[in-house]
């Protein structure tokens, strides 16, 4: 059987604690969702994401069932657990934190930003699903609060950022930039010009980088890797919609107090 294969992040390898941002590879999925699909939105037969999402808790050591992963709304919506839920019984938000040992807090996503959060002074941890929408409307700052709630110091916080489409990959047209106009952001800052007139390139991992300095995050790692340009080891939306695909698959990222 093939192992799920991770990335992790320097700033994460703390004593205590364990994760990993999935990449595509070590699953059982056949198809666009080749072979690591973590996405139970996706239209990729249920059995095979089940048995990669196994595999991605038995990397990180834990049950599958102590794999907690949210329903994903593309919201700033931040939510505390203590004990795993019914599978039919998933929360409706894009970050989750907790203080529980050998509860895995995951996250999934094909283009979108992917995070684990970690205070292991305080054993508290998060992971949260930052797209553009989210990271606008405040879902780093609100996981970073939520970690506080449970006793954890924003300056011990340590905030890594995994594989996402990167500025060069990420063309988007003038409503785009006008929604950040309108939220009071400098757009100079994330936006550069396209070579298609009215269109701009975003840099998210660098606006996800300002929200988590916002957030007072004692550091901040961005692992800096394109899931557009790299088809080998990441699925990716955006990829999948230019080349007509008819699904894709999703990226799995977890953490877990041991």
């Amino acid at each position: 059987m093939s192992v799920a294969q991770f990335l992790t992040a320097e700033s994460l390898r703390l004593p205590g604690l364990a994760h990993g941002f999935f990449t595509r590879m070590g699953g059982v999925s056949q198809g666009v969702y080749a072979t690591l699909n973590g996405g139970v939105g996706s239209r990729d037969a249920p059995e095979a994401v089940a048995e990669n999402r196994a595999r991605a808790a038995a990397a990180l050591a834990v049950a599958p069932e102590h794999l907690a992963v949210p329903f994903q709304i593309h919201s700033p919506d931040a939510v505390a657990i203590s004990e795993r839920w019914a599978p039919d019984a998933r929360p409706r938000c894009d970050a989750l934190v907790t203080a529980t040992p050998g509860l895995a807090l995951g996250v999934t996503g094909a283009d979108c930003g992917m995070m684990l959060f970690a205070d292991a002074r305080a054993r508290v941890i998060g992971a949260a699903h930052a797209g553009w929408k989210g990271a606008l409307t405040g879902v780093v700052e609100a996981t970073v609060a939520a970690m506080e709630r449970l006793g954890a110091k924003r300056r011990d916080v340590v905030a890594a950022l995994g594989p996402c489409i990167a500025q060069a990959s990420y063309e988007v047209g003038p409503e785009f930039v006008a929604a950040f106009v309108a939220a009071g952001e400098d757009t100079a800052r994330y936006f550069a010009p396209s070579r298609k007139t009215g269109h701009s390139m975003f840099a998210l991992n660098a606006f996800i980088g300002e929200r988590a300095a916002r957030a007072g995050v004692g550091r901040f790692e961005d692992l800096s890797l394109d899931t557009y340009a790299d088809e080998r080891r990441f699925f990716s939306y955006r990829r999948a919609t230019h080349r007509k695909e008819p699904d894709y698959g999703r990226l799995m990222s977890a953490i877990v107090l041991k």
